[in-house]
């Protein structure tokens, strides 16, 4: 196959891909031997036919339209690749007279990503993001380990707000008991909102072996639309009522929970911790701040098949996470009151900023040459190793070239933000400038 450039204009790229009489023959022999099994001819079994009597029997073409396909798409990304295009969408194709035995051209238009010279990149001012870290940040972080090594204890008491109930329920609408509204031996957490509006409230008081009848109306945008705005009665039997029970933060907390023997300790270690998320948090956010100063800084055309891919990536991103929460995203959408045309209308404003970002970004690999290291792909050819558990090796096999090329790609853009960042002016916020002022004053 040989490809030459026809035209390249207007964001639209044509050219033409050459393929040899010879070229087609070996295709036709490659799609006879894949499909002959599926031929019936008389005096033969399925299967032996000589690709000559099948021909025959069904026409000279019979292999020819398979055999183009298969050399079309062999050879289209060979071709692109060779021509250095970048494509944006599938191409429309129109090809010559074909005939068995000859030769034949494919002519090829595509949507080509469009030319952008990137300007005011180089020393963006923005302002620096805190990573101070507080003894409340502390305080936090020992709590939330404080709660993880609470243990629930059985309580002689009436319940109340933050305790959690053990209780046997089961749902009516009228007489009808309904299905998917029973229960024996739940834990609820009073104040978790795990439950419909209103059911956990009526439980604060009750205690062991009380009898409650729970009266709740299921939310108009209710799942089950066979409930949805509908009242109900739970007639719920309390078999216990349990609290947590916090240990005290003191050295002992320190050497149950850590590797620490003394408290003073344990909170050196976490003041490291929360200084290193803290300081990768704030330079995360000065760097989506540099981002957001050369997007306004700088007028792109963007491709509207390219917002239409990124409206699909959101779709789907959306429908993986919900699907964790064992959610449809048409569920979830109905739940309230939306359809799915409305929701890729809300999204197409973020799904273009999201595009318009990333080529500003490709702009500034492209304009500053920025490269990915050999090193730095083979860290992430490790990190995904791990994740799949498997071999580096089995990991860049399954990849294969071209998904290689788009990890070298992520690369080089992550580097292309490192580089903006470096070069970006960090100034202090005009509150802490004002207070060193006035202390420098004095």
């Amino acid at each position: 196959m040989k490809a030459a450039i026809i035209s390249k204009e207007n964001g639209e790229a044509k050219f033409s891909m050459d393929f040899t009489a010879e070229e087609l023959d070996s295709a036709v022999v490659k799609v006879y031997q894949r499909t002959k099994d599926s031929f019936s001819v008389d005096g033969f079994r399925k299967g032996k036919a000589p690709r000559s009597i099948i021909e025959k029997r069904y026409g000279e073409n019979v292999f020819v339209d398979d055999a183009v396909n298969d050399l079309f798409n062999a050879e289209y990304f060979k071709a692109v690749q060779e021509l250095e295009l970048a494509v944006i969408d599938a191409p429309r194709i129109e090809f010559s007279d074909i005939k068995k035995g000859e030769a034949f051209t494919a002519t090829v238009t595509v949507a080509t990503y469009p030319e952008i010279k990137v300007e005011n990149y180089k020393g963006v001012e923005i302002e620096r993001v805190s990573a101070e870290v507080t003894d409340e940040d502390i305080e936090k972080e020992l709590e939330t380990m404080q709660k993880r090594s609470a243990r629930m204890i059985t309580v002689d008491r009436e319940a109340k707000d933050g305790d959690t109930v053990v209780i046997d329920y089961k749902g009516f609408v009228g007489e009808e008991q309904f299905e998917g509204g029973t229960a024996e031996a739940y834990s609820l957490k009073l104040g978790s909102g795990s439950f419909i509006p209103g059911f956990e409230d009526q439980l604060i008081g009750t205690k062991k072996d009380d009898e409650k009848d729970v009266v709740v109306t299921f939310p108009e945008e209710y799942h089950s639309a066979d409930l949805a705005g509908k009242e109900a009665v739970f007639k719920c039997k309390v078999h216990e009522v349990k609290e947590e029970e916090m240990p005290e933060i003191d050295d002992e907390f320190a050497k149950d929970t850590s590797e620490y023997d003394t408290l003073d300790e344990l909170k050196e270690s976490i003041r490291e911790d929360v200084k290193k998320r803290k300081e990768s948090q704030a330079e995360n956010k000065m760097k989506d701040s540099v981002i957001e100063k050369i997007y306004e800084a700088n007028d792109v055309n963007v491709p509207d098949v390219m917002v239409d891919d990124e409206v699909d990536a959101m779709v789907r991103e959306s429908e993986q996470q919900l699907s964790m929460s064992g959610l449809q995203l048409e569920q979830y959408l109905k739940m309230v009151g939306q359809d799915m045309a409305g929701f890729r209308k809300d999204i197409r404003e973020e799904a273009f900023r999201r595009v318009k970002s990333r080529m500003l970004i490709s702009a500034v690999v492209e304009a500053e040459d920025i490269q990915a290291t050999e090193e730095q792909i083979n860290e992430q050819i490790d990190l995904m190793a791990i994740q799949y558990q498997m071999e580096a090796d089995k990991v860049r096999e399954m990849l294969g070239e071209q998904n290689m090329r788009y990890l070298e790609s992520d690369v080089k853009m992550r580097n292309a933000i490192q580089f903006l960042y470096d070069n970006a002016v960090i100034t202090e916020p005009a509150e802490e400038a004002e207070e060193k002022s006035e202390e420098a004053a004095e």
